[in-house]
């Protein structure tokens, strides 16, 4: 199953290959990703299909009129993940997911990402079971009117900016754009955690020309909407910066000026 490119799961490629009843897969694209700070090559964009498909799985088994909200996403990459994708860039990872235990008001998922036969990461992803959910029209359907030649870079089909930040931590404007949006309207929970990724990374490695810290975990709690626009953005900092290893925290800030996501960030050299 493939998704129009108004979507999140469509603007990023992705495609379902399996749908339950107690598997669910879907592969994405990664090739040409790069963080819009460094120049580097990054997997941010693997949060998008964990989200989908991890949240996938939990959305499957929701009770009658009810819909899912993601409260936490977790992932994590082996250490030579990002080699093991540079290896051959255009064959896209695979995210297969299951759902773990019982579900009660929240719903636990687990996925496996791998790349060409290699496993490069896991994840989790924990999501509300809510009510009387609003539908927003048009969400996650076909659009009538002709869809715009998608971005080429990572930023643009995440619908960000880099923000002057005056010395200050890294930013990252979140635009109002509806093709990034999730069917309630607000931001979908996987590029929102893209773009704290993208943020975080930054932080770890502002000053370092050589030896970068690459991402190895990261952990990231939805407090609440965010929705794009406005004064909506992510920024980060380092908690620890290290020869071999770094920390750093980030927060996805509404226009409100509230964080509305909170996360962490661990990586290696």
């Amino acid at each position: 199953m493939t998704y129009p490119q108004t979507t999140p799961p469509g603007r990023f490629g992705i495609v379902n290959v399996e749908t339950g009843p107690t598997t669910f897969a879907a592969s994405m694209p990664v090739d040409g990703m790069l963080n819009p700070f460094t120049g580097s090559p990054s997997l941010a964009s693997l949060a998008v299909l964990v989200d989908h498909i991890a949240g996938f799985a939990n959305h499957a088994r929701r009770p009658d009129n009810h819909w899912t909200v993601s409260s936490e996403l977790a992932l994590e990459f082996t250490p030579d993940a990002q080699f093991t994708v540079a290896q051959e860039p255009a064959e896209p990872v695979l995210a297969v997911s299951r759902p773990v235990g019982g579900a009660g008001r929240t719903s636990l998922s687990e996925c496996t990402l791998s790349h060409h036969g290699v496993e490069i990461g896991l994840a989790t992803v924990r999501t509300f079971y809510i009510t009387a959910a609003v539908h927003t029209p048009g969400a996650f359907e076909h659009s009538t009117e002709p869809a715009e030649p998608l971005p080429d870079s990572l930023a643009g089909l995440l619908a960000v900016e880099v923000a002057e930040t005056a010395g200050a931590g890294p930013v990252l404007r979140q635009l109002e754009n509806s093709a990034v949006n999730n069917s309630l309207g607000a931001v979908h929970g996987g590029v929102a955690a893209a773009g704290l990724e993208l943020v975080a990374s930054a932080a770890l490695n502002a000053g370092r020309t050589e030896t970068p810290l690459v991402t190895a975990s990261l952990r990231i709690n939805y407090l609440r909407r965010l929705v794009g626009g406005g004064r909506s953005h992510y920024t980060a900092t380092a908690l620890h910066a290290g020869r071999s290893s770094g920390v750093a925290e980030a927060h996805g800030i509404g226009d409100d000026g509230k964080p509305a996501l909170t996360a962490r960030l661990t990586a290696y050299r």
